[in-house]
């Protein structure tokens, strides 16, 4: 049987019941993946035409044109059907690892927020943007984004201490320099696209500030110049971190505005008042040919993405993880 990739305007031959990513894979087809098991969401593509066996969710299921989006690597191929590979020409290759870390360094970012560096074993490859997995003890497993870029040293996380929260709570009160940690990953879609030289808007509520630095450091190591606006929404004076970072970067990314929105507690001082998706609002009439990284609490993510659609920005070219508190 046949299936045809757009927009390479290729046609393969396939056997009835293969796996969509190994095929593609096979025939040399460039496409990103990562963990393979479908817990990252780097192959998703979509169902143009035809029909596919998708049987990576609770009960298998058979999306059918009209666009679905599906995960390749979990996506058998049983009929002629036609798939979509977004952006062929920004593809990651990140094949997942599981990595033992060290912690060398747990500081305080604001009265909240711990700052935990992780020494690697070993080299950990991802894409400015992308999260991982880290495990502290069998009992405290959660993704965190990474607020760096690849190296061979360290990795390092941003994580808020939430009240009542299982694994935050270990990290605040029993988590040690010196402590052993496993880093599975990486994953994620949300990564920096580094062939785009047009305007970017990124939007980061809380420590969603934590994989926006990651993106601009990614922009200072590859070159790029494109005139970005970062908004940096938090609740209070209190909860703004990370200002000198952003500061530092300004002198290797002259196009960088940052915005910090405050919530409650600001009236006149150096920040602006309000929600952040506010301050985009008043700011821009069309974002038109503009990409977005969005990074924070679900309702805010959900928020910007409707607004960003409504001045004009592509879905496509709107670029988030969905990060919900389920055994913070």
């Amino acid at each position: 049987m046949e299936v045809s990739i757009l927009p390479l305007q290729r046609t393969l031959n396939v056997r009835s019941g293969e796996n969509l990513l190994e095929a593609l894979r096979n025939n040399q087809v460039p496409v990103s993946y990562s963990c393979m098991a479908g817990r990252c969401g780097t192959c998703r593509c979509r169902v143009v035409s035809g029909s596919v066996l998708v049987t990576g969710g609770p009960e298998s299921r058979s999306p059918t044109g009209n666009g679905q989006s599906v995960l390749a690597c979990q996506t058998t191929v049983v009929e002629n059907c036609v798939i979509e590979i977004p952006e062929v020409d920004e593809i990651v290759t990140h094949p997942a690892k599981i990595i033992k870390a060290t912690v060398v360094g747990i500081d305080d970012l604001t009265h909240d927020i711990k700052r935990v560096r992780l020494a690697l074993s070993k080299p950990f490859e991802f894409s400015p943007g992308q999260y991982a997995t880290l495990q502290f003890t069998a009992q405290h497993i959660r993704p965190y984004s990474m607020a760096v870029t690849a190296n061979s040293e360290e990795v390092e996380f941003h994580i808020r201490l939430v009240p009542d929260g299982r694994v935050t709570s270990y990290v605040a009160t029993e988590l040690a320099v010196g402590q052993a940690v496993r880093l599975s990953g990486p994953l994620g879609t949300a990564y920096l696209r580094k062939k785009f030289s047009g305007p970017m808007v990124c939007i980061a509520g809380g420590t969603g500030l934590a994989p926006i630095l990651s993106i601009l450091r990614g922009m200072v190591d590859a070159g790029m110049r494109n005139p970005v606006h970062v908004y940096f929404g938090v609740r209070s004076p209190e909860d703004v971190y990370g200002l000198r970072w952003l500061n530092e970067m300004r002198e290797a990314l002259p196009d960088l505005t940052v915005h910090v929105v405050v919530a409650s507690g600001s009236t006149g001082g150096p920040y602006r008042a309000g929600v952040v998706t506010e301050a985009v609002n008043a700011d821009w009439k069309s974002m038109a040919d503009w990409r977005a990284y969005l990074a924070g609490a679900p309702v805010m993510v959900d928020a910007a993405s409707i607004l960003l659609r409504q001045k004009g920005v592509d879905p496509a070219h709107i670029y988030a993880d969905a990060f919900y508190a389920n055994g913070v």
